[in-house]
């Protein structure tokens, strides 16, 4: 990660779904990481009090949107997810670009990604310039930030 004085704006991103291909989508939620302790006391501890111990490591689940386009990559993967189980999983990698779009600021890799949930679009007759949306969210086995 680049560091600067001012923080980077949060629109300027690139996500690779683990194909090369760089989709657009318009919001990426969820990237939590969270450590859960083992509380732990020695019987012989003078002071009546617990020890934390790091213990294991939790992903939240990642979310991602964008306007429906003419493509079926979303659901191809869920598809692929169903019948082929575990050989599904994916690395997607998200970058976070500065506002002269001059590469990668902070990089996002999503380790042993794979689709939880689809939700297609909200479809409505009363016109408007509302787009179709298309959320896809991540299961994921870990992640690291570059």
């Amino acid at each position: 990660m680049i560091q600067r004085d001012t923080p980077y704006g949060a629109f300027n991103f690139l996500v690779d779904l683990g194909t090369g291909v760089v989709a657009g989508f318009s919001d990426v939620s969820g990237l939590v990481t969270e450590m859960t302790v083992a509380e732990y006391r020695n019987g012989n501890d003078a002071e009546n009090h617990v020890r934390k111990i790091p213990g294991v490591h939790k992903v939240g689940d990642v979310t991602l949107k964008r306007g429906l386009m003419g493509t079926a990559d979303l659901f191809e993967w869920i598809k692929q997810t169903r019948t082929e189980g575990y050989k599904a999983k994916r690395t997607v990698v998200i970058h976070l670009q500065d506002e002269g779009r001059n590469g990668p600021v902070a990089t996002w890799r999503l380790q042993g990604a794979v689709p939880l949930k689809y939700t297609g679009p909200t479809l409505a007759g009363k016109g408007g310039g509302d787009v179709a949306m298309e959320e896809l969210v991540l299961s994921c086995e870990g992640y690291v930030v570059e």
